[in-house]
């Protein structure tokens, strides 16, 4: 499939040395702290994400390395494919998607993000073409993008509905051909959830802590829906009549932050990838102590910037005085958000808002602003009606 602004899309060949996703994905976008992401890492990943999305989070931060990846799509994109997985593999038909078969698929992606990275201009037209106001159907259309243009696998189609007689039963996010003939149902999610639960790590974790900044939404049951609905879609009679034969194998594309009480070390639900991303929320009463110990410049983050640690450059005044430009001037994904001091911030963000996420940053002296951390400010009142939502 040829692809937009001459970008390759076959695989280079395996490295003699492998390198993994996640140090791909911190040479791209920014590796984040132990304490942040969890202890184990996926050593498919692990080697190449510091590059690709540079944060100061990263353990071995290089500024004489290869630039990291400076069109925001393009770093969301980037974060959706190197990003830890929320979950672990559900039994028994909860498997994990998988971008890249082998090394060399991801190597290639690699290049492919920079080749991409330095003419974003054909995947904003992409994005543009519809108005987008979901994370997860920005999401879609990122992983779409790559699907039809990357070097790994390739799209066969994407928003599939399933009807039976008028009525429609559900719909298959993407339908995925691999290089290696594999023919697999991807159902993608993108979710934030915050831990409304027991803050002891003796306590045994619950998916059903897991909430919603709006308590609209939990995460036990959106793997409920899912395992139950929406992966077995594929697997139904109907699904052969309306073009698609089978067998086609199912797989759920999950990706998200989960955030956690500031101070609180709660034990993980077994059904959790201990390596997920992960971030903090505090209460508004506890914000000024808590900014004030953490960062000086602070933004607060609008819903489509909640996938990849934000990068920005400096002005010649400096983005904490609430002046800044985005690296890329063709981008229409930031929403204008100004970078101010802690007291700024929370004058800005009404309790009536509701929950609201924001990053700190600091300045990586090659004048950038860098994401050192995100998280959210709640209500006063909102831990107790989190713990009466995750109870129900």
């Amino acid at each position: 499939m040829s692809t937009p602004n001459g970008l390759n899309g076959s695989a280079a060949p395996d490295a003699a040395a492998p390198v993994t996703r996640a140090a791909l994905f911190g040479q791209l976008l920014g590796t984040l702290p132990d304490t942040l992401l969890g202890t184990r890492r996926d050593t498919l990943r692990d080697t190449l994400r510091g590059a690709l999305l540079d944060t100061p989070l990263a353990p071995t931060h290089d500024p004489s390395r290869d630039d990291p990846l400076r069109d925001p799509a393009v770093r969301d994109l980037a974060w959706l494919l190197l990003s830890p997985d929320l979950l672990r593999p559900q039994s028994p038909i909860g498997a994990l998607a998988n971008p890249f078969e082998t090394p060399s698929q991801l190597q290639a992606t690699t290049a492919w993000l920079r080749a991409l990275d330095a003419a974003p201009e054909s995947l904003h037209l992409d994005l543009e073409a519809t108005r987008i106001t979901r994370l997860g159907r920005y999401a879609e259309r990122l992983l779409g993008w790559f699907l039809q243009y990357g070097p790994a696998a390739q799209l066969v189609a994407a928003g599939v509905p399933l009807r039976r007689a008028g009525v429609t039963l559900g719909e298959c996010d993407f339908l995925v051909s691999t290089r290696e003939g594999a023919r697999l149902h991807w159902e993608l999610a993108v979710k934030c959830y915050l831990h409304a639960g027991e803050a002891r790590e003796s306590s045994a974790g619950r998916l059903a802590d897991y909430v919603g900044p709006n308590l609209k939404d939990r995460f036990d049951i959106k793997l409920a829906h899912l395992l139950n609905h929406q992966l077995p879609l594929s697997a139904r009679e109907e699904f052969a009549s309306a073009g698609y034969p089978g067998p086609w194998t199912a797989q759920m594309f999950v990706k998200g932050w989960l955030f956690y009480r500031h101070g609180d070390t709660p034990a993980d639900p077994v059904e959790l990838d201990p390596a997920h991303g992960r971030g903090w929320w505090v209460t508004r009463s506890d914000w000024p102590a808590f900014a004030a110990a953490h960062a000086r410049t602070w933004r607060a983050l609008p819903r489509l910037e909640w996938l990849a640690p934000r990068r920005v450059a400096l002005d010649e005044q400096g983005a904490s005085r609430g002046k800044n430009k985005d690296e890329s001037k063709d981008s229409d994904m930031a929403e204008g958000a100004p970078y101010v001091d802690a007291p700024t911030l929370a004058a800005q963000t009404s309790p009536q808002r509701g929950p609201v996420m924001v990053a700190a940053f600091i300045e990586d002296g090659a004048g950038h602003l860098i994401e050192r951390s995100r998280g959210f400010i709640v209500p006063d009142d909102w831990p107790e009606h989190a713990r009466h939502y995750a109870t129900q």
